[in-house]
């Protein structure tokens, strides 16, 4: 008893060093908790990658070809050793034959996309930059219809990854995804998965590294500055837009049987004698495009590959407008808690709008990546690509819509 009321006080007595030695002791605990957790985790998928690489194929059967585009700029240059130690065992042991191809530039991967063969799956690792360059490169190859139907894995490792939460890699369940196509006056289109976002809270969000040296306060600061340089910060914008289109059965429709051979010789032999009478091509009726001018803070024009699973009756992307009667503490006050489409006032759904800022300038956010503001045309390509996404992961996503 006597030792340990001398341990007690001695801690007492040097309580600054106490205290730093429990946090010291803490944090090296959690830490090695987190890697123990992290190595049972790609343990676990190691085991299940073997067990589906020793299946038998048939002799006439070839290999299962994947090709990685691998970003190494990713994650502060920590992309490539963090796929070698966790990604690449796994695709190993899987019995999959792996091309990594390696970016050493911006738009890189768009011109290797453009020109790479065809493949089994396309695994994308790196952000939502990458991504995008990947998915563009796709888009705009000339045979882009056929190569759209390879699946595509997306290995999150980048500082913004949008799409990473609704999707798990390891599993052989697909979704399809939508594509937003971007047409402006300058450059080729740009395809995206998430959408664009355009206005204040952008502006200021490109600007908060800039304040660093304030800590957790750079980001207030960061508003109320840009309040002094200009206020208020409303954009106004004309958008014009077709409305949706209903959306086809995710199930193809079944095929019915063929007829045997005599009923098809009589069909023919009637059609023959007495062909049926055509028909006069019908007129199509021009399509109604509407107007809406808005007064905003900031503009969304997004997809709805948040829940690529959610069952909708129309194909369709959407546009949210914010509130433009801010003041100046509110926009300091959201702007530090910004969540996307929390205070939306204006909403709205169609399949293809035009976009027409007045004069504001500034730079567009599309998926996460910066353009110019310029006005540009927005297309919706309903259910393009298919992405790998997880059983467990399509039951949470239903779950939460009920």
């Amino acid at each position: 008893m006597a030792r340990v009321v001398k341990v007690f006080r001695t801690l007492r007595n040097h309580w600054k060093k106490s205290t730093f030695a429990v946090c010291v002791f803490s944090y090296g605990g959690y830490w090695l908790y987190g890697k123990h957790c992290d190595s049972v985790l790609r343990r676990e998928a190691c085991l299940v990658a073997r067990e589906f690489g020793r299946q038998q194929i048939a002799p006439q059967e070839r290999l299962r070809k994947a090709t990685v585009i691998l970003n190494p700029a990713a994650c502060s240059g920590k992309a490539n050793n963090l796929f070698e130690k966790n990604a690449a065992p796994i695709l190993h042991l899987a019995g999959v034959e792996i091309t990594i191809v390696k970016t050493d530039y911006e738009g890189q991967a768009k011109k290797l996309i453009e020109l790479m063969e065809q493949t089994d799956m396309l695994i994308v690792a790196g952000g939502d930059g990458t991504l995008q360059e990947v998915i563009t490169g796709l888009l705009r190859r000339p045979d882009q219809d056929t190569f759209s139907n390879t699946p595509i894995g997306f290995i999150p490792l980048g500082s913004h990854n949008s799409l990473s939460p609704s999707l798990h890699l390891l599993s052989d369940n697909k979704s399809w995804t939508q594509i937003l196509t971007f047409d402006g006056e300058k450059e080729q289109p740009v395809f995206a998965l998430m959408g664009l976002r355009w206005g204040a809270f952008r502006d200021v969000a490109a600007t908060i590294s800039k304040y660093w040296y304030l800590g957790p306060l750079k980001t207030n600061a960061a508003h109320w500055f840009s309040t002094l340089r200009e206020w208020p910060l409303v954009r106004d914008v004309s958008v014009s837009y077709l409305a949706p289109n209903l959306r086809p059965p995710d199930q193809p429709p079944q095929k019915h049987p063929r007829p045997n051979l005599l009923y098809r010789i009589i069909c023919r032999l009637k059609n023959y004698w007495s062909p049926p009478l055509e028909e006069p091509p019908k007129e199509e009726e021009p399509e109604q495009w509407e107007e809406q001018q808005l007064s905003t803070l900031e503009l969304f024009i997004q997809t709805h590959n948040k829940n690529p699973v959610e069952r909708r009756v129309n194909d369709s992307l959407m546009i949210c407008a914010e509130p433009n009667n801010f003041s100046v503490g509110e926009f300091i006050t959201v702007g530090s808690v910004f969540i996307l489409l929390v205070c939306c006032t204006q909403t709205a759904q169609m399949r293809q709008c035009m976009l027409f800022e007045s004069g504001a300038g500034g730079f567009y956010n599309i998926d996460n990546e910066e353009y110019e503001a310029m006005p540009v045309e927005v297309r919706l390509l309903p259910r393009k690509l298919r992405f790998f996404i997880s059983a467990e992961r399509r039951e949470q996503l239903l779950s939460q819509m009920q």
